[in-house]
């Protein structure tokens, strides 16, 4: 008994040390941004960033933001459906066009040889079907 008094007593006098701030709340705005300070991020434009970086101090022969030549890239080309869009993972051997999906598969082999000509002239594969 005695020693249970003692103890309500040291903690009742003891002083509790809390942060001024708790990460589960939520901050209030005018303790995060104090008067006069901006309240949004500010962006820079390219022109900032291009004189910032100073790319004339770059080799020429360097792929920047500035130069746009760059070597050629390693990666096969992705080869997209002529109809959607879409990646084509198929092409039509009678015809020579890419497509997607069985849907568009029955699209191409209804299409007059007048409007495959034309696809393939888009994709530069031209070729005289006969």
């Amino acid at each position: 008994m005695l020693m249970k008094g003692k103890m309500e007593t040291e903690v009742v006098d003891a002083e509790l040390v809390l942060p001024s701030y708790l990460s589960f709340k939520k901050v209030q705005m005018y303790e995060k941004y104090p008067k006069g300070q901006a309240r949004g991020r500010h962006w820079k434009h390219l022109k900032q960033i291009i004189q910032a970086e100073n790319y004339q101090n770059y080799p020429p022969d360097e792929p920047n933001y500035v130069n746009i030549e760059s070597p050629p890239s390693m990666h096969p080309c992705k080869k997209i459906c002529d109809i959607t869009g879409f990646e084509a993972p198929y092409h039509d051997p009678r015809t020579n066009l890419r497509y997607a999906n069985t849907e568009v598969f029955k699209i191409i082999r209804s299409l007059p040889n007048e409007y495959v000509q034309r696809y393939l002239a888009l994709r530069n594969a031209a070729i005289v079907l006969k």
